[in-house]
C-alpha cells in the first residue's frame, strides 16, 4: 500500500512537505529503488519533478531545482518532496512512484494548490 500526505493549499512563496510511505515493502527492495515523484497539472502531461536512484543521486525538473528536495527514510519506508519558495505554476496532483526491477509502485497522487 502506498500513502501520500502533506499536500494542501499554499500562498506563493510557502512551502510544504509532501510524503510518501511504502507500507510492507521489505528494506532491500525500498533501499534498491529508484524514487520518484510526478505532477500532472489540468490539461497537462504528467511530468517528473525529482528523482533518487539506489544510488542516492538526485535529479530534479529545471523549474524545481534550488527550491525542491527529495529525501527518503529506509526506517519509516517513506519518501519525501521538501517544496520551498512555491509558485502558482507548481499547482498539480504530485504523485510518488517507486521503481524496482520492472515493477512500479504508485501513490494514488495529492493535491497541491499554490494560490494567494
Amino acid at each position: 500500500q502506498v500513502v501520500e500526505s502533506g499536500g494542501g493549499l499554499v500562498q506563493p512563496g510557502g512551502s510544504l512537505r509532501l510524503s510518501c510511505k511504502f507500507s510492507g515493502m521489505i528494506l532491500s527492495v525500498f533501499t534498491g529503488s529508484t524514487m520518484d515523484w510526478y505532477r500532472q497539472a489540468p490539461g497537462r502531461q504528467r511530468e517528473l519533478v525529482a528523482s533518487s536512484s539506489s544510488g542516492r543521486s538526485t535529479n530534479y525538473l529545471d523549474s524545481v531545482k534550488g527550491r525542491f528536495t527529495i529525501s527518503r527514510d529506509n526506517v519509516k519506508r517513506t519518501i519525501y518532496l521538501q517544496m520551498n519558495n512555491l509558485k502558482p505554476e507548481d499547482t498539480a496532483v504530485y504523485f510518488c512512484k517507486a521503481g524496482y526491477d520492472s515493477s512500479d509502485y504508485w501513490g494514488q497522487g495529492i493535491q497541491v494548490t499554490v494560490s494567494s
